[in-house]
């Protein structure tokens, strides 16, 4: 089959709720029968592997398809190896999200018999920022699992949640990335929802967002690999927009991942938008995923430039971008609307 497009197509599936051993509530709580079983996450992998067989061989085109596993923290559920091992059979391209700590030598060395092409590990910051965030002890114990990834030939990402409480140490995390020799490093914002509420008060504001920025893409990394997936980030990196979009029916054609390359499955089958976006669309053990991406309102409003609100409404570069809708969605949400289609708050742009 000649193709002539390649689109991207990820599922983020969180497989557990719980995040790791030092969290009180998980290890007091233990197993959480919400969770799906493995014969449900088995049912989901195969049925996204139909849906992509499918739209491939129906509109021609080529997709770039795959999971990423994440949680909770995903090394704390047993049958983890079986659903990677399930996904590798069905070819898609593998990712892990997690804390690092409990990714021992015999874990690596399973990833990559498995064959995963990468494992992002969350560090935010130098060692007493990271624990001061993470919990004591967090950082060392990353750091073991990062080594051990890397001792059997396993990509790494570190990657960093931008907040007042960190973003002037984003350069140390450089540093520390270059020092251990991990291949990228990925920062994203704070968005301020689920445990992250509390934070509020600790989101950058636009122009410190700005700045770090300025300074992230300035600094010379020596063949560190620095990537994002913030679309306004994003735009700092394109050439100036000639062309004003001022089409109401513009179709999005990259930056937010909502509702246009991907959908996020959380640990108990609820399907949203994106992993930080906690607005349910569906449920994986008793919907059809085909049928809520083509359906969903939700999805097909993110869709519709004629729906967002402000700035993002206005934007010759909605086309490439349309703000981050997790973090509209959060910072209304703190002011009592809850719009996903609000503006993003930190756009500089």
């Amino acid at each position: 089959m000649a193709t002539s497009s390649v689109f991207d197509f990820f599922i983020q599936l969180h497989i557990t709720e719980k995040c790791n051993l030092r969290c009180k509530h998980c290890y007091q709580t233990g197993d959480n029968p919400d969770e799906m079983s493995l014969s449900e996450i088995k049912a989901v992998i195969a049925e996204v592997s139909d849906m992509i067989k499918d739209w491939s061989e129906a509109y021609d085109i080529a997709f770039m398809s795959g999971f990423n596993i994440t949680g909770g923290e995903p090394f704390l559920r047993q049958d983890l190896m079986q659903i990677l091992q399930e996904l590798q059979n069905r070819k898609f391209d593998i990712y892990i999200l997690s804390n690092g700590i409990l990714i021992s030598s015999e874990r690596a060395r399973l990833l990559a018999d498995i064959g995963i092409k990468g494992v992002q590990i969350s560090i935010e910051g130098p060692e007493n920022i990271h624990d001061a965030i993470r919990g004591k002890g967090s950082f060392s114990s990353s750091r073991k699992g990062i080594g051990n990834l890397l001792d059997k030939g396993i990509e790494v990402t570190l990657n960093v949640t931008l907040s007042d409480i960190n973003a002037g140490h984003f350069i140390d995390v450089i540093e520390l990335a270059l020092s251990i020799g991990v291949h990228r490093l990925g920062f994203s914002r704070l968005v301020p929802s689920g445990k992250g509420a509390d934070l509020i008060d600790s989101m950058l504001k636009a122009d410190s967002v700005k700045k770090i920025y300025r300074e992230i893409f300035s600094v010379n990394v020596n063949g560190l690999k620095i990537v994002t997936g913030d679309p306004i980030a994003s735009q700092m990196r394109l050439h100036a927009v000639e062309n004003a979009d001022a089409s109401i029916n513009s179709i999005p054609a990259g930056g937010c991942a909502a509702g246009v390359s991907g959908l996020t499955i959380l640990p108990d089958g609820t399907i949203t938008p994106c992993r930080r976006l906690p607005i349910s669309i569906g449920n994986a053990r008793t919907d059809s995923l085909r049928e809520v991406w083509a359906t969903s309102s939700v999805l097909n409003i993110l869709r519709d430039k004629s729906a967002y609100k402000g700035k993002c409404k206005k934007c010759i570069r909605w086309v490439q971008c349309r703000g981050c809708r997790a973090i509209a969605y959060a910072y209304s949400q703190s002011k009592g609307k809850g719009d996903f289609l609000a503006e993003d708050p930190q756009c500089f742009i």
